[in-house]
């Protein structure tokens, strides 16, 4: 019972030291259906804590992230998680450190400025993605990209799939298209329906690689407008969100994405932004949350 009682004060006295510490949580990808799972996820652990959370989006304005860095810096937050690519907020960096406020990275994608980054290994989910499409198609025919570079974590996936179709000699890169954020499954139906439309003949195309799920998506969406989903175009995705999922498990196009722990990136970020406010530095700069391949016999599970 004594023991009970001593571990009980414990947690309350964490509990009531975090209740006076502010984090931040910052992105400008919102919209994205896996970042908010992130953000939200992680302001769940972080308010279970006992820390208060404020949670800053700016819709797509990574220019506009790097200045309210800098307001709550000047709110004196005790911490900053942001989820975008850091070397494109360097003066937030900057001024951060510059107040002794340490940074965070939730899929970041590089520990530029930061304490450290929680996120899945995005050259390993390309490759089993990529290696997926080439299987696939045997080794040869014509493969569309849709990506977004700005964001560090899928211009690693961009680079290691893009090097693979390069060093298969049959399989020609038809166009590496930019998918604009946010509206990621709207945008890619318009770009991929222009694709469609410059290459109607069957078996100009031969699958579709996304850098993550809502391109994806809305790839499937622009082949079944056109009426052109008995053409066998492979199309596959990363990240495993629900609709994709559910996409995949009827056997149609959509043919395999890379299931990311969302919550396990978030909850890893929380327990280090406690413990590292607590005193205890971090052994590593990047922590790689596993990820698995998701196929039609596994998407439903």
């Amino acid at each position: 019972m004594k023991k009970l009682f001593t571990l009980i004060v414990v947690c309350l006295l964490f509990t009531l030291a975090n209740a006076q510490k502010t984090v931040a949580v910052m992105t400008p990808y919102l919209a994205s259906a896996t970042t908010k799972i992130m953000v939200d996820s992680l302001e769940a652990a972080l308010t279970e804590k006992g820390y208060i959370v404020t949670v800053v989006d700016t819709a797509g304005d990574v220019a506009a992230l790097d200045s309210r860095m800098q307001d709550v810096i000047t709110q004196q937050v005790d911490a900053i998680v942001i989820s975008v690519n850091p070397e494109l907020v360097p003066a937030g960096l900057e001024a951060a450190a510059g107040a002794n406020i340490p940074v965070f990275g939730m899929d970041a994608g590089s520990t530029q400025g930061l304490v450290l980054d929680v996120t899945s290994n995005n050259y390993v989910m390309a490759a089993q993605t990529a290696t997926y499409i080439v299987d696939r198609i045997g080794g040869q025919g014509r493969v569309l990209m849709l990506w977004h570079p700005p964001y560090a974590p899928v211009q690693k996936r961009g680079a290691v799939a893009e090097s693979i179709f390069r060093n298969t000699p049959d399989i020609e890169i038809i166009d590496q298209i930019l998918v604009e954020v946010p509206g990621p499954l709207e945008n890619a139906r318009q770009k991929v329906t222009d694709v469609l439309t410059a290459n109607p003949e069957p078996g100009s195309i031969s699958a579709i690689w996304a850098a993550w799920d809502e391109p994806a998506l809305g790839a499937l969406q622009a082949i079944e407008a056109a009426g052109r989903e008995g053409e066998g175009i492979v199309i596959v995705g990363l990240d495993a969100i629900d609709p994709a999922r559910e996409a995949i498990a009827a056997a149609g196009n959509f043919e395999a994405s890379v299931a990311q722990d969302f919550v396990g990136i978030a909850t890893t970020v929380a327990d280090n932004v406690e413990a590292y406010l607590n005193g205890t530095t971090p052994v590593a700069k990047t922590i790689y949350v596993p990820a698995t391949l998701v196929t039609k016999e596994n998407a439903m599970q």
